[in-house]
């Protein structure tokens, strides 16, 4: 079986596609990027005659209808939007989306004596001698017998002969063949990747994610096309603010649907934790609401397919558009989500940086949306939620086949439980070696994106421990405030005496301090930092330290997990000092786990 046919369409007949639906350009797809003058380039290459590219599409699959009928799949394009784009913009004299989401129009200027293009300008457009806008011409809306007239009234010295073959030249552009690679639509989307992949010769990844996009926004049907701009809308809502006067001013029907009504409320809210893009909000609306956690399945379902009769059928498509409906405003819903968020910052998670994986929130919101849905008592979801949170980021778990944990985890809470689930995956990664062997190991490292070191913090700001030899400043507030960490064993002295950054930037010689603080200490061995801080203590002077008692120094000490050999610690015990200050860091993360 043939997995794609390739043949030449005329611009004129890919047009009229795209204007009779049979091509779905996705309404909201990525922003057109291009510069204008890319767009000049295009329309030169093809009035020479030269390619221009192949444009992928693939066939949806027919669907049975309600009366027994099969639909006719229309042509979702793949690749080539950029280049479809322009033509609709140069050739038919659409309005599109720049990458501000600002609506412009696009003219090519065109000179028949020269036969050159070029965007429209002020020059040009005071110029006798360019066309102003190739549009009108291309398109059948002024003759070519007017355009020559009007061309020649404006130039009486040009060869009347010359200008009459180049204006039908430039008409002819709408019969300039575009190539046309059609992807069957039996190919499942695994396949359909890897052909485009294969295909691209840049090798640009298409995801699954981008499929799903594709797929609802070329669905005028089921609404797709609506919740397609909804995520598309909340993502930029996110980021920019202003972007909530473009939606007013440019998308009116939009701008007056429910699922505008349920996502406006972050034109004006915060979010510098999560910060979801497309993929992410996809991502939590299909796990939660359909319990898979494979965007192909998606693609399948919505486009009605029946997974054990392996046909298509509309009543599925209807369902699946329904669910996909429902999850998404349930994403945007400001309770649940400002609700979550507070839930995560609760678990001392109260910063993007001590949060190295996306998708452990993303599964731990469909979690929490899902126990909501199912009216479990808040505490109870606040409980395993967390802990699922933690559990996931202290053992990697969507660190590798993301979508096959995905799915394997929501499915076994959807058959077992939360309860017993998470139970059943504590027995299993989070047993005694875990804690005593596996975290301490994980937590020798330099790297502070380390997910144990990120949870270890997490633990301090749970706990609201206070920063290395400080009195009121915490931990929390450091980290929120984009603090610096520090070095228990200064650097600099570690340097001198051997040491190279791999083993002075180790994660467990890492604290949280003030800077004044950093700067009084020095090259200071730890011995002589920890004996002057005690004396000024007895002398009442605040110098490296705000701490005035020497049971406040203790105490700091215990609560940053600092071995009590610090206090008469070189350099000579460095290595032993890591190895204790890991096994205490690890014991901080188990305590706080076993809290939430």
């Amino acid at each position: 079986m043939a997995k794609y046919s390739v043949h030449q369409q005329p611009v004129e007949t890919l047009l009229s596609w795209i204007k009779s639906g049979e091509i779905a350009i996705p309404e909201i797809q990525r922003p057109f990027v291009w510069k204008s003058a890319k767009v000049r380039d295009l329309i030169d290459s093809l009035y020479q005659g030269y390619p221009v590219g192949y444009i992928i599409t693939w066939r949806n699959p027919d669907v049975k209808l309600k009366n027994g009928e099969l639909s006719a799949g229309k042509k979702v394009l793949i690749d080539g939007q950029q280049r479809i784009t322009a033509l609709t913009a140069a050739v038919v004299g659409q309005r599109v989306l720049n990458k501000n989401y600002k609506e412009i129009n696009i003219r090519i200027a065109f000179n028949p004596i020269t036969e050159k293009f070029e965007v429209l300008n002020k020059a040009f457009e005071k110029s006798p001698e360019w066309i102003n806008n190739i549009n009108p011409i291309i398109n059948d809306e002024i003759s070519i017998t007017k355009a020559i007239r009007e061309y020649l009234k404006l130039n009486p010295e040009v060869d009347e002969d010359l200008i009459e073959e180049r204006i039908e030249s430039l008409k002819r552009i709408k019969n300039k063949q575009v190539g046309i690679i059609e992807l069957d639509s039996s190919l499942d989307i695994d396949t359909v990747t890897d052909i485009f992949i294969r295909i691209n010769q840049k090798g640009v990844v298409l995801s699954n994610a981008d499929f799903v996009m594709s797929k609802i926004a070329s669905d005028e049907v089921y609404g797709g096309n609506k919740m397609r701009k909804l995520v598309d809308y909340f993502c930029r809502l996110l980021v920019d603010k202003d972007f909530n006067k473009h939606i007013l001013d440019n998308d009116t029907v939009f701008a007056n649907s429910d699922y505008y009504k349920a996502s406006k409320w972050m034109a004006t809210g915060s979010d510098d934790l999560y910060i979801p893009d497309y993929i992410d909000v996809l991502r939590v609306a299909f796990t939660y609401k359909f319990s898979r956690g494979k965007f192909s399945d998606l693609v399948a379902l919505l486009s009605g397919r029946n997974f054990e009769t392996r046909t298509y059928e509309s009543d599925i498509a209807e369902c699946s558009y329904n669910l996909l409906s429902e999850g998404l405003t349930d994403f945007v819903n400001q309770t649940s989500y400002q609700r979550f968020i507070m839930l995560v910052k609760s678990a001392g998670l109260i910063s993007q940086k001590l949060i190295a994986s996306k998708n452990s929130l993303n599964f731990s919101y469909a979690l929490y949306l899902k126990l909501r849905n199912e009216r479990m008592p808040e505490s109870e979801i606040q409980h395993y939620v967390k802990r699922w949170l933690v559990m996931s980021l202290l053992i990697g778990r969507y660190s590798g086949s993301v979508e096959s944990m995905i799915d394997e985890d929501i499915k076994q809470i959807n058959e077992k439980g939360v309860k017993v689930y998470l139970q059943q995956m504590e027995q299993n990664h989070l047993g005694q070696g875990f804690w005593e062997f596996s975290l301490v190991n994980q937590l020798e490292s330099s790297s502070v994106n380390n997910n144990a070191y990120n949870v270890y913090l997490a633990a301090q700001c749970y706990g609201n421990a206070p920063a290395f030899l400080s009195k009121s400043m915490k931990i929390s507030s450091l980290i929120e405030q984009r603090g610096d960490v520090h070095h228990i064993f200064p650097k600099k002295y570690l340097a001198q005496n051997g040491f190279i950054p791999k083993q002075y930037n180790q994660v467990a010689n890492f604290v949280y301090t003030e800077q004044a603080t950093n700067i009084k200490v020095g090259m200071l061995t730890p011995q002589n930092y920890i004996a002057k801080v005690a004396t000024q203590i007895e002398d009442g002077v605040f110098d490296i330290s705000t701490l005035d008692s020497k049971i406040g120094l203790e105490e700091n000490l215990l609560l940053n997990d600092i071995p009590k050999t610090l206090h008469k610690a070189t350099h000579l015990d460095y290595n032993d000092f890591l190895v204790e200050r890991r096994k205490l860091m690890a014991a901080k993360i188990k305590t706080y786990y076993e809290q939430l």
